[in-house]
């Protein structure tokens, strides 16, 4: 019998100035996001929609209301042993409201472009900043993790040597 699992959540990089939103997930205890930076967004609820979920994340988290974002790529995260995550990839360049630094589930700052890569992320957040700053069209990009370890990466379902594709940064 086959065993059909997944959950599926989101998450929004809003961009300003040559600047991303990112949060420094330093607040929770017990987050697999421990010391990461990543971007605004979550677990979807029942009921919701892709977009739902993040327009209801995004402003659960910074207090904004998006006018304007993109769908830019689905990344499934298989990690050993835990339930498999589709993640629905954003970015954002139009908001409404004022930024509350204040948020639960983590330290939110502008972080330039230029200074993105010497954060402490995942391996494969590297691969998709990659094809986001490209302006790579919507993409499919599967991650294999067991534990910090990225043990495979497939982009449109060919797996690729993701340590030469980020060596090749152009």
């Amino acid at each position: 019998m086959k065993n059909y699992i997944g959950t599926l959540t989101t998450l929004c990089y809003l961009e300003k100035d040559d600047k991303l939103l990112m949060l420094h997930r330093v607040k929770k205890k017990h987050d697999v996001n421990q010391d990461k930076w990543i971007g605004v967004g979550g677990h979807a609820l029942s009921y919701e929609s892709p977009e739902d979920c993040l327009l209801r994340e995004v402003k659960e988290e910074t207090g904004l209301t998006l006018t304007d974002y993109r769908f830019r790529g689905i990344v499934t995260f298989a990690l050993k042993d835990v339930e498999t995550q589709y993640m629905c990839l954003y970015t954002a360049s139009g908001w409404e409201g004022e930024l509350d630094y204040d948020c639960p589930e983590g330290v939110l700052e502008w972080v330039p472009k230029d200074q993105i890569d010497s954060l402490a992320l995942w391996p494969g957040d590297r691969v998709f900043f990659k094809l986001l700053a490209e302006n790579h069209p919507f993409f499919s990009l599967k991650l294999s993790y067991d534990g910090d370890e990225l043990q495979e990466c497939a982009l449109d379902g060919r797996k690729i040597d993701w340590r030469g594709f980020l060596r090749n940064i152009s």
